[in-house]
């Protein structure tokens, strides 16, 4: 146990954001470096609670108390040995998870949790910069190929512990660069790319080799990709965007999030001086209340929007715990991120009827209407409809699966009854030798549950090339609900 009275005797403590009036002027990540001794003491709080519901909560079984334990004795490079334990990329989860493991704290059932999120950057970032972060190298080599289709993060997980295991491994990726919505979605105020650069390079150091560019189906033909490996994982994630088809969908100025959000990450890549949908001096509105409309929001921001508005046809979550979500289930409650927390509207309870455009099939407005429950249904509320003036509407909805054109049809893999790839408990698809792991199979999902499927993969892959049980696998598919 790390502090016998950390948790009566020290609140919770966060680092503070970065004044807005400076942080929107530039793309770095918005919090101030945390005191070590501060977090010294967070770590304390952790209260050895004897079942630690924390594993539970956290996709991965991240060993958290005893990271806890570590970092308030000061023993840095045991707490990054346990946490790379179970988790390949700390730094990923640590700047992007929305911490389940923290709804699932114990302490959190009449106290503030742990910030275990905190601590868990903090020992990473600690470990990079005291160089104990090295490639590793496998004993042996086994001699079996394995192809990883798609390089976010539960392909670059399922890579690297192949790699690890001793097969050769190579991951395809259709973009120009490595890191699929790491590199491509999340905006660089949420988690600075170098990061990403950094764990990419120690893969290439451990011998998984990376090949932009290429789109299977299209440069590479299935037949080629079977016949020239021993297995395929398939990691190309959830990239169908939910649709919104009303009237005046076609006219210029309404965009999908993915759209919009790559151009600019392309402008902090040093790609092209602006973005070819800029939100500068426009009146914007973000259809969509989860992560991706956050995202949409605080890059807005940055491109000097005149004002941004975001839309959710659900209404507002309570603000604490209600009953039918308690301990430990992470709670849909009222959360304001650092986007929100920077300006903007957020209006509840609303749905968009129509998209207005002027005689040049330019946007202008949005017509809305508000929305009460009835009988269990959203049904809109006669008499409230009102005009919304806009010049950029970002769709950001969700996502609906993985695309089917090319590789899924023809690899001829079966899809599950919400549009995903289906697979076994190993991982496994219906075509033998084919896995599939994250968001292609799993559906629209959190980072953490990327890299732990990734790993789940990598055993099954493992198991299926040498008939051994060499690598842990966090879960299988039906292990728990989704979250």
């Amino acid at each position: 146990m790390a502090d016998p009275k950390g948790f009566l005797t020290t609140p919770r403590e966060t680092p503070e954001r970065r004044p807005v009036d400076v942080r929107i002027k530039d793309w770095r990540e918005v919090y101030h470096e945390f005191e070590q001794d501060k977090l010294r003491k967070q770590a304390g709080r952790c209260m050895d609670c004897g079942i630690p519901f924390c594993h539970q909560g956290c996709p991965l079984g991240n060993l958290i108390p005893e990271w806890n334990d570590l970092v308030w004795r000061e023993d840095w490079q045991s707490a990054s040995e346990r946490l790379h334990a179970t988790n390949n990329f700390p730094e990923f989860t640590g700047t992007l998870c929305p911490a389940p493991c923290e709804s699932a704290c114990v302490l959190g059932i009449n106290s503030d949790a742990v910030t275990i999120k905190q601590v868990e950057i903090e020992i990473i970032d600690r470990a990079w910069a005291e160089g104990w972060v090295r490639p590793e190298f496998p004993a042996t080599r086994t001699g079996r190929k394995v192809a990883v289709v798609g390089s976010g993060p539960a392909g670059l997980a399922a890579a690297q512990q192949l790699t690890r295991a001793g097969h050769d491994v190579i991951v395809y990726e259709r973009a120009d660069r490595i890191g699929g919505l790491l590199r491509y979605g999340i905006p660089e105020f949420k988690m600075e790319k170098h990061r990403l650069d950094r764990r990419l390079e120690q893969m290439r150091a451990e011998g998984t080799e990376f090949r932009t560019g290429v789109n299977i189906g299209v440069d590479l033909t299935t037949e080629q990709l079977r016949s020239e490996h021993d297995a395929v994982v398939l990691a190309g994630g959830s990239t169908k965007a939910r649709e919104l088809p009303i009237r005046g969908r076609d006219l210029d100025g309404v965009h999908q999030a993915m759209e919009y959000l790559p151009p600019s990450n392309r402008v902090q890549e040093g790609d092209l001086t602006e973005s070819s949908i800029s939100a500068a001096g426009k009146h914007v509105v973000v259809i969509g209340g989860g992560d991706t409309g956050a995202d949409c929001l605080g890059t807005a921001h940055r491109q000097g929007a005149a004002s941004v508005t975001q839309l959710e046809i659900m209404p507002t979550p309570p603000s604490t715990r209600t009953d039918d979500q308690p301990w430990p289930t992470y709670p849909m409650v009222y959360r304001v991120s650092s986007a929100h927390e920077e300006g903007g509207d957020r209006m509840f309870s609303v749905n968009t009827q129509e998209f207005l455009g002027d005689e040049e099939g330019k946007l202008r407005a949005l017509r809305l209407v508000e929305m009460r429950k009835e009988d269990g249904k959203l049904v809109p509320v006669e008499g409230t409809e009102q005009e919304l003036p806009c010049e950029l509407v970002l769709l950001a909805m969700g996502f609906v699966g993985p695309e089917r054109e090319g590789l899924i049809d023809e690899l001829g893999v079966e899809l599950d009854g919400r549009g995903n790839v289906a697979r076994d408990k190993t991982f496994m698809s219906t075509v033998d030798g084919v896995f599939t792991a994250g968001d292609m199979g799993r559906g629209q999902s959190l980072i953490v549950w990327a890299i732990s499927e990734g790993r789940s993969a990598a055993a099954g892959v493992d198991r299926y090339l040498t008939g051994r049980d060499a690598l842990p696998a966090p879960i299988a598919p039906t292990d728990r609900p989704l979250s």
